[in-house]
């Protein structure tokens, strides 16, 4: 999906929120794709985590808002471990997760699930989904 870049379409906001959450400099990442190609997740992923931090620095926040990958990332830490450049992209995921969950919209509306569903479901995976899917 092409973007076009421009002085208009970059949210500095953004970029300074993420950086100051996460407290990485993501603008060190030079783009070697090693994170996409250490990710144990990729099969469930929209963007790579690579295209992630290119989205970043570019400061496209639009793009990030609806994609799943932040929410997919199971926080391995293999991307940090194998990063030439020692970035742990796990903070930067969260701080993506972050900034879209404190928008307060809801994803999953907790009032709609079927209470035969909501007996049947596993406490922490409840918990966990809503942590992950409710902004």
């Amino acid at each position: 999906m092409a973007r076009e870049i421009s002085l208009k379409t970059i949210d500095d906001r953004f970029r300074q929120k993420i950086k100051e959450i996460s407290g990485q400099n993501f603008q060190q990442c030079f783009q070697c794709g090693t994170c996409s190609g250490s990710c144990p997740m990729t099969e469930h992923l929209d963007l790579m985590p690579r295209q992630v931090m290119a989205l970043i620095q570019f400061g496209q926040a639009d793009a990030l808002d609806v994609a799943k990958t932040p929410f997919v990332c199971a926080s391995c830490h293999t991307c940090m471990v194998r990063c030439p450049r020692g970035l742990d992209l796990t903070k930067i995921m969260e701080a993506v997760r972050l900034v879209k969950l404190r928008r307060n919209v809801n994803e999953i509306e907790p009032s709609n699930l079927q209470p035969e569903d909501v007996t049947e479901m596993p406490q922490v995976a409840m918990v966990s989904g809503f942590r992950k899917l409710t902004s």
